[in-house]
């Protein structure tokens, strides 16, 4: 009991410690806010992938030469590319690459709307997105404003590929199924046309305790289940039934943008990898977005669009200091194990 209370004295004294210096932090931050100009809201960074494919190529094809034979090997490709530049400037189309990285809040949609916009202010249809989509899927209003900013790509005749590497399910595939086509490495998982509502309920515990909680709503149905409240079997029905209107247009959705799908056979929730995603149609073709983009250096000119969104330096050093947080219980977790 002594070492505990010791040990408990000792983290409230590091808690201390630590909530004093977000405090001063804090402070400062907001004294520099005052005086400096706001920081620019973000910016779209390019990055020109045959470039990038050309450098790995050299820094490769050069690995393990002896000095003299790398300076005749460098020469010879300084007199190649200088050749290049100096020749007719050959119009080849565009391929612009976008990435989304989802969570359950599918929170980088507001990154995916200003690369879209940046994108479609010189895109033509002689040009190609390519979507490289990573999610398991999550809220359906925030996915269903990720599949309405790529379906803005196709609205303008301008081709879509959506490439998956590792996961596109339930909202993640609600955005692939926008494009013209669609690719999955071997191993992806692709599908999960479904809806899902986890809600607890504690009602029962806290009336054992004799807690009230009541529940004031206007309109038949605005709350139909609650988390303190008592749920009753009519509005458990009502959930029941949103939620199948909802699986009715995810499912409705699929088939507007791939008609031959079996519809009926693929929106079970159920969720397909590679070869057997193919044969169901969920995806047209195997291949991984790494492949797909050095190949299409080969024929166009490969651009990586990204949004770019500053942090200011407080937001960076609450980010550290949480990162560093995870890393010491993780820590703590793992030797207690």
């Amino acid at each position: 009991m002594e070492f505990l209370l010791d040990y408990a004295a000792f983290l409230l004294k590091v808690a201390t410690v630590v909530i004093g210096i977000v405090v001063v932090l804090m402070a400062l931050a907001s004294l520099s806010a005052r005086r400096a100009p706001k920081p620019h809201e973000g910016y779209i960074e390019i990055t020109f992938f045959n470039d990038r494919l050309r450098d790995w190529q050299h820094a490769v094809g050069h690995a393990g030469l002896s000095a003299k034979a790398y300076r005749k090997a460098d020469k010879v490709e300084r007199k190649h590319r200088a050749a290049e530049d100096k020749a007719p400037a050959e119009a080849r189309p565009r391929v612009y690459v976008i990435r989304f990285q989802g969570d359950i809040h599918a929170s980088q949609v507001e990154a995916l709307r200003r690369e879209v916009t940046a994108i479609l202010t010189t895109a033509t249809p002689s040009d190609e997105v390519v979507a490289v989509v990573d999610s398991p899927g999550g809220e359906v209003s925030a996915y269903g404003l990720a599949a309405s900013q790529l379906a803005r790509v196709r609205s303008r005749e301008i081709p879509l590929t959506v490439a998956v590497d590792r996961v596109a399910a339930s909202g993640g595939y609600l955005m692939a199924v926008v494009a013209n086509r669609i690719l999955a490495a071997p191993f992806a998982l692709v599908g999960s046309i479904g809806v899902a509502a986890e809600i607890p309920n504690v009602h029962r515990l806290l009336r054992k305790f004799d807690v009230e909680y009541d529940v004031y709503t206007a309109g038949e149905h605005k709350r139909p289940v609650t988390v303190f409240g008592e749920n009753t079997d009519a509005g458990r029905a009502k959930l029941q039934e949103e939620l199948d209107d909802v699986h009715t247009l995810f499912r409705e959705f699929v088939g507007s943008y791939r008609p031959t799908i079996d519809v009926a056979r693929i929106a079970t929730g159920e969720a397909w990898m590679g070869q057997r995603a193919k044969d169901l149609a969920l995806i047209d073709e195997l291949a991984t977005s790494d492949e797909y983009l050095a190949a299409a250096c080969d024929r166009a000119e490969v651009f990586e669009v990204k949004w770019v969104q500053p942090k200011r330096p407080l937001e960076r050093v609450l980010g550290q200091l949480n990162e560093g947080w995870r890393q010491t219980v993780s820590r703590i977790i793992g030797s207690i194990k």
